[in-house]
């Protein structure tokens, strides 16, 4: 079969569009899967520039995110049968195979059928970010209705679903983002305020906007000095999120604020083999899934690559400022 293989660490000039032995069912519990499209995440990047979690040897293929149809189920498998359409976050982390393959084998516990209203493009672009966002908004963040939430890089792949499901739950959303492009995109989403960041940065204008008390919780997806600046627009007793390393930051007035200060890493359960977490990401998906079919909660997609583009598509990625997501159409 047809995959992009990650051949070293580098630059996306390590990517290599190749011919590898397809995958086969080796457990009853599996099943194969014809990958239609993958995401393209930053953690792709990341592992690319910077090697894999594990030590096995490369080439590795990467991508966590797919979706695709089922085309052989192990003789346990019960659940989910030849022709079923699924969406899944598995493998791309230099263990599992990943994504940006033309098949996969995966155990039947951790996909979930797409949501109907989706094409595969679609579906495949949002298990990653729809996970992120529900675990720092919801399993950290305890976001409640009525409260204030602060969303930076609100037009972003994570960003853009947050302030989705935020609004789902009622909250008021304040949303960073860097143009008067991306602030209408963010309203267009159900942000109640944008904030063009880069004009006066964001802190007054939290502030502003909340009466001088600072927002309930502060999503963080882009870290550094955004870290460092969030909390001093984070309320008394509020609740400040990140998804990065945020370095060293000026925990003295974190601790006279009371925050409580949390990091969301969906990767994880993954990653330390933690199945129970990861059951709840596919109880994360079932439940997007009905929202999604409802028409309350979407994607939005800035670029489709091929396959064999890869490369295109890690450099789009790797520009930042982009809209939404990016996906391998496969």
């Amino acid at each position: 079969m047809k995959a992009i293989l990650m051949t070293a660490k580098g630059t996306s000039d390590v990517l290599q569009y190749s011919d590898i032995a397809e995958p086969e069912i080796t457990k009853p519990s599996h099943v194969k899967i014809k990958i239609m499209a993958a995401g393209i995440n930053p953690i792709d990047t990341k592992i690319r520039k910077n090697g894999t979690f594990y030590q096995h040897p490369l080439p590795v293929v990467l991508g966590c995110d797919g979706a695709g149809e089922i085309v052989s189920v192990g003789d346990a498998v019960n659940e989910y049968q030849i022709g079923d359409e699924v969406w899944f976050c598995h493998g791309g982390l230099g263990k599992e195979q990943g994504c940006y393959a033309e098949y996969t084998v995966i155990d039947s516990r951790w996909i979930a059928l797409k949501p109907n209203n989706s094409t595969f493009i679609e579906a495949a672009a949002m298990p990653l970010i729809l996970i992120t966002a529900w675990g720092a908004l919801f399993n950290k963040g305890d976001l409640q209705s009525a409260q204030t939430v602060l969303i930076h890089a609100g037009a972003g792949g994570v960003g853009h679903v947050a302030i989705q499901l935020a609004k789902l739950k009622g909250a008021k959303v304040i949303a960073t983002v860097s143009s008067e492009e991306k602030s209408a995109f963010a309203r267009s989403l159900g942000a109640d305020h944008t904030i063009i960041y880069s004009e006066n940065g964001f802190i007054d204008k939290v502030n502003h906007l909340t009466e001088g008390k600072g927002a309930n919780l502060v999503l963080d997806t882009v870290g550094g000095d955004v870290f460092k600046d969030s909390i001093l627009a984070t309320a008394y007793f509020g609740r400040l999120i990140t998804l990065l390393d945020p370095g060293t930051p000026l925990l003295a007035e974190a601790r006279m604020k009371n925050l409580l200060l949390g990091f969301e890493l969906m990767l994880t359960p993954i990653l330390k083999g933690l199945d129970s977490a990861r059951d709840h990401h596919v109880d994360i998906l079932k439940c997007c899934a009905k929202w999604i079919d409802e028409g309350v909660l979407k994607v939005h997609i800035s670029d489709v690559f091929l396959l064999q583009q890869a490369v295109l598509a890690h450099n789009k990625i790797e520009l930042g400022h982009a809209m939404g997501k990016i996906v391998l159409e496969v």
